[in-house]
């Protein structure tokens, strides 16, 4: 009989699905659910595990169970009280992990309920999008308890590659929310530079594998310029909309702590911009297009 715990993991999207499969693989017996029934079952047939009937059956038969939802609004329903959540099933000495990139401030809150209940929450949101996680090489930035840390670390490392404890609960989502402000603002930066070159007369392309050997050089550069933006695939599987979202996180915790951002609240407005601009569905690398607009002409590659 296996001495591993058994996982619940609710919410089986674009990142949700490879990061459950690691699991399976390492032997880990799972049970999903996904607010699209279709979507858990489709999972089962094509990788293993369980689809479990309710929220509240999947946490009474769990021991660890795992949630990666859009936003702390969705983490806020599963973990609600009723007859069908978390909550109502969730047995005493459980551990949850929210592994979604949500606030801090609504994941204190509901680690007090978790808590209430008997069991235990941290926070430990992801980095490396869909590639990094159907190879198990995400980072994982975890907020909370050290013992529940501890707890949960043998199955984090089931699914990224680097776990990096960042303080109490909330502080995972606040990492997470930074780092893609930084990230937002490379790539930000980079396309107006291709722009500009591109105009003087150089080759968008060749900027690229000049920058990516250059100080210019960051994850935009490297993995996603050539990748995604001058091949016009804009494929990348981080939504716009998500990246909009995590960005108003960074902001938020900025005011929260009194401290002045002007240059990332522009870049946010640029990313909200261009949101707005191309509408919801829009993969993030489809910033380039409203660099483009504003710029009046496509980025090509020789």
């Amino acid at each position: 009989m296996s001495d591993k715990p058994t996982i619940g993991f609710v919410g089986i999207g674009n990142m949700g699905w490879p990061m459950a499969a690691s699991l399976i693989r390492a032997g880990y017996t799972v049970q999903v659910a996904d607010r699209n029934r279709v979507q858990a079952d489709n999972f089962v047939q094509q990788v293993g595990g369980f689809a479990a009937d309710s929220l509240a059956n999947l946490a009474a038969a769990c021991d660890v169970v795992i949630t990666m939802l859009p936003a702390s609004a969705q983490v806020a329903e599963v973990i609600a009280d009723g007859t069908d959540t978390l909550l109502a099933g969730l047995k005493p000495g459980s551990l949850l992990i929210d592994m979604t990139s949500g606030q801090p401030t609504i994941t204190r809150t509901l680690a007090e309920r978790v808590a209430a209940a008997g069991s235990m929450m941290i926070d430990a949101p992801v980095s490396g999008g869909v590639s990094r996680a159907k190879t198990a090489q995400l980072a994982i930035m975890v907020g909370g308890d050290p013992d529940g840390i501890a707890r949960a670390r043998p199955v984090l490392e089931t699914i990224g590659s680097s776990i990096l404890p960042c303080g109490a609960i909330g502080a995972g989502q606040a990492m997470k929310a930074l780092n893609n402000l930084v990230s937002a603002g490379g790539f930000l930066i980079g396309i107006e530079a291709l722009l500009i070159g591109q105009k003087f007369g150089l080759d968008p392309g060749l900027m690229t594998d000049v920058l990516n050997v250059s100080t210019g050089m960051n994850n935009s550069t490297q993995k996603k310029f050539r990748q995604f933006v001058l091949n016009r695939g804009f494929d990348s599987g981080f939504s716009l909309d998500l990246m909009v979202k995590d960005l108003s996180i960074a902001i938020g915790i900025g005011k929260d702590v009194g401290t002045p951002a002007p240059f990332a609240a522009l870049c946010r407005e640029m990313w909200a911009s261009a949101l707005a601009s191309l509408g919801p569905g829009q993969d993030h690398t489809a910033l380039a297009k409203l660099c483009e607009h504003l710029a009046g002409f496509e980025l090509e590659a020789e």
